[in-house]
């Protein structure tokens, strides 16, 4: 996929390994680079205003108003205020699921069986829930606040009788996403297996994580894709004026 943009140098790179979480505040012009390091990455991603935390990612709104059933390179990621957390510059990947959601810790041992700290230390079976609970409560925020996710580096089909199909493959090595800042924006990660992934281990694969410096013009073709997210860029200006 040919990109429209040089980043610049990363001025801060860390690595995300598999089973791992994180969460940090995307400062308005800055720019994530997610990369997948082995191939098969799975990183579930929430969304929230850094100043104002009852403002989150808004994935149906998202979808629909970019007339979208996936979110990829173009998109604009919405608040549930119409503002735009984030804009998708660059997937090489092509694709992120919505749908997935995160397993907790009895969907993860019915899945892949015991796992204990016990037993295994830092190798233990993690789950999705309690790794974005874990990274929510350190901002003052709890249950209530696990909402939808996006699973950045998957993808799912929708098949003729409404059943779910995870797509192997979708991400290999060495692709990666890149996600622009235009407000500051809490971001929480867990790079956990997709819940829809038929894989019988557990082995969630590391994420290189790069936080590069960005002008706006890096997604001006996100805020040019649609009428809707030229108005969700303005919406999200107003907030700086």
């Amino acid at each position: 996929m040919t990109l429209h943009h040089t980043p610049s140098p990363a001025a801060v790179e860390e690595l995300l390994p598999g089973g791992g979480h994180r969460s940090f505040v995307l400062r308005r012009g800055q720019l994530l680079r997610l990369t997948d390091l082995e191939g098969g990455a799975n990183v579930a991603t929430l969304m929230f205003s850094a100043h104002e935390k009852s403002e989150r990612l808004n994935l149906p709104d998202s979808l629909k108003c970019q007339h979208t059933a996936k979110l990829t390179r173009g998109h604009c990621l919405y608040s549930d205020m119409g503002r735009v957390l984030a804009a998708i510059t660059a997937d090489t990947a092509g694709w992120s699921d919505s749908i997935g959601g995160v397993l907790d810790a009895a969907e993860v041992r019915e899945k892949y069986g015991a796992g204990s700290f016990q037993q295994l230390r830092n190798d233990c079976h993690r789950n999705g829930a309690d790794n974005l609970l874990i990274e929510l409560g350190k901002w003052g925020l709890g249950l209530s606040d696990l909402l939808m996710v996006l699973n950045l580096f998957s993808r799912v089909d929708v098949e003729a009788d409404g059943g779910l199909r995870f797509v192997p493959g979708n991400s290999r090595a060495g692709d990666f996403i890149e996600l622009y800042a235009p407000m500051d924006t809490l971001v929480v990660l867990s790079a956990l297996q997709h819940p829809l992934d038929p894989a019988p281990r557990y082995a969630p694969k590391p994420v290189q994580l790069a936080w590069l410096r960005a002008g706006p013009e890096v997604a001006e073709h996100c805020r040019t894709s649609c009428a809707e997210n030229a108005r969700g860029f303005l919406n999200t200006e107003r907030l700086y004026l």
